[in-house]
């Protein structure tokens, strides 16, 4: 898998069709595959209130 930028809502959607799951033992999976979801912001975090909430969001591939 590749690092991929999806929207908010494409975010929201691939959780609940159970594309992108939560694990306890092994964070987030995607397709089964461990990731990172990083936030993508368009001003500087130190302005902001929420700096979990972006408009769109980054998904790594973890390498083991």
């Amino acid at each position: 898998m590749e690092e991929q930028i999806v929207s908010k809502d494409e975010l929201v959607e691939m959780f609940s069709l159970g594309v992108l799951e939560d694990d306890e033992t092994r964070g987030w999976l995607l397709y089964g595959q461990e990731i990172q979801i990083i936030a993508l912001h368009e001003t500087d975090p130190k302005y902001m209130q929420d700096v979990t909430n972006a408009e769109y969001y980054k998904l790594v591939p973890v390498k083991r």
